[in-house]
C-alpha cells in the first residue's frame, strides 16, 4: 500500500517537527470606580492571580477555547473577545515552548458577573507580577485598547447612552490615563457623535447637552 502521508520537499512528516503548545489567554477590560481594570482569576494550583487562560484541547477553535477559559476560570459568559497578538518568545512560558494567542475584550462593568471565589476586577496598575509573560499581554492589551480610543468617542460603549461631554472625556482620560483639556478633546469628538434630546445638570452651571455614540452597522 502507497505512503500517502504527507512529506516536505525534504522527506519529513508533520510529526518530525517540533511542536510547541498553544494556548489562549484573555485581556477582559472594563472601567469600574473610576479606573481602568482587568478581569484575573486565582489559579487553582498555584494559588496566585493571572489573566484566564487555558491550553487548546485537540480540535478546538481557538474561539472556543478562549470561551470555555471565561466560562469555567472565571464564571464569566456572554463575552466576544478577538484576538490581539501572538506571543512567541520560545522563552515566555517557565513550562515550556508555549505559544500564547492572546484575546482582547472590552465590557460595560454591568456586564460581567464573575464567579467572586476564583476571578476578581482589579485595576490595571495593580495587576503586575503575572506568570506566563501574562504582564506583557496586559501591556499590549493596554496599548490597542488607547489606542482604540484616541480618535473614536467610547469605541466600546462602556459608557451608558445618553452621556454629556464631560462624561465622555472622563472616560476617555481613564483609559488614556492622562488629562485632556475640554475644548480641545471636544472639537475632537462632537462631529463623531450624535446628539440626542434633552440635557443633564452637571452641577451650578447650565445643563449639558446629551451624545449617543454613531450608529455602527
Amino acid at each position: 500500500m502507497a505512503d500517502t502521508e504527507y512529506r516536505d520537499p525534504s522527506g519529513k512528516r508533520l510529526a518530525d517537527y517540533p511542536h510547541p503548545s498553544v494556548a489562549v489567554d484573555t485581556a477582559v477590560m472594563t472601567v469600574i470606580d473610576g479606573e481602568l481594570s482587568v478581569l484575573q482569576v486565582r489559579d487553582a494550583v498555584d494559588g496566585d492571580w493571572r489573566l484566564p487562560g487555558t491550553f487548546v484541547h485537540e480540535g478546538e477553535r481557538l474561539a472556543d477555547s478562549v470561551l470555555r477559559s471565561l466560562r469555567e476560570k472565571a464564571g464569566v459568559e456572554g463575552l466576544a473577545p478577538r484576538q490581539l497578538h501572538v506571543f512567541d518568545d520560545p522563552a515566555r512560558d517557565s513550562r515550556g515552548w508555549v505559544l500564547s494567542v492572546a484575546h482582547l475584550d472590552v465590557v460595560p462593568a454591568a456586564a460581567l458577573t464573575i464567579d467572586s471565589g476564583r476571578a476578581r476586577l482589579v485595576p490595571v496598575a495593580a495587576a503586575g507580577a503575572m506568570v506566563h509573560a501574562h504582564d506583557d499581554i496586559l501591556e499590549y492589551a493596554v496599548v490597542q485598547l488607547r489606542e482604540d480610543h484616541r480618535e473614536r468617542p467610547d469605541p466600546h460603549g462602556l459608557l451608558a447612552e445618553p452621556f454629556t461631554m464631560t462624561e465622555l472625556r472622563r472616560l476617555h482620560e481613564v483609559v488614556l490615563g492622562a488629562e485632556l483639556q475640554p475644548d480641545t478633546f471636544r472639537r475632537a469628538m462632537v462631529g463623531r457623535l450624535v446628539v440626542a434630546e434633552g440635557k443633564r445638570a452637571e452641577g451650578p452651571g447650565k445643563p449639558a447637552g446629551l451624545y449617543r455614540r454613531p450608529h455602527q452597522p
